[in-house]
């Protein structure tokens, strides 16, 4: 803890000066993101720093797996529908971003490489959530035997799986109607840190280049 506050008064301190009328604009006419990012609770995975966005830029919403729960999930298991409904029906995102990456503790238990406890409740009906994502590599991936490779397979099938959540929500339907929102698909290596898109002309996942993803 004492990391973080003396981080708070660096950044008070030394790094504030660099944002101040940002800061101030962005008290006086509230926010205004472009971009809904939806990524892991990771501590690897920073939304602003992979993108370089600055405060304002995007809304992010960060859970166990990046698992977007469908529309029809009710109860403490679906805060992130609010903030989908949030970010598309009051901020007015022109896009979102669903992105999985490499080495995700959330895909290895639900994969069973490291089990979920009976005593983490939620936890293990959070991840249950993604369980037709395990149906999918049982049967779309049987020869795929490496581990690390599996894991990899399973978050990027997690991310298809997202966006397929995306469209049971009204409000992303109606968005996507009219031609106001974008949906889109990445993965984050963090050994390279490199990101990938995913295309799909081509159904599979790419390197992200200027203009694409």
């Amino acid at each position: 803890m004492q990391r973080i506050i003396a981080g708070v008064h660096k950044f008070r301190n030394e790094e504030f000066g660099n944002y101040r009328k940002l800061f101030r604009k962005l008290s006086q006419e509230g926010q205004n993101p472009h971009t809904l990012f939806i990524t892991c609770s990771d501590s690897r995975v920073l939304a602003e720093l992979i993108t370089q966005s600055k405060p304002g830029d995007l809304f992010v919403v960060k859970n166990v797996g990046n698992i977007v729960p469908p529309a029809n999930v009710r109860g403490d298991t679906n805060s992130t529908a609010a903030a989908i409904e949030f970010a598309v029906e009051t901020l007015r995102v022109s896009d979102i971003v669903i992105c999985g990456h490499s080495q995700c503790g959330a895909i290895s238990a639900l994969l069973g490489a490291n089990p979920v406890s009976d005593s983490t409740p939620h936890l293990r009906d959070w991840l249950k959530l993604a369980a037709p994502v395990r149906e999918i590599l049982r049967k779309e991936y049987a020869n795929l035997h490496d581990s690390a490779a599996r894991e990899n397979a399973a978050a990027e099938e997690n991310v298809l799986f997202g966006l397929e959540n995306l469209h049971s929500y009204p409000c992303v339907q109606a968005r996507l109607g009219d031609g106001t929102l974008q949906l889109h698909g990445w993965f984050f290596k963090i050994a390279t840190a490199e990101l990938f898109a995913y295309d799909p002309e081509k159904r599979q996942f790419l390197p992200l280049v200027g203009g694409k993803g």
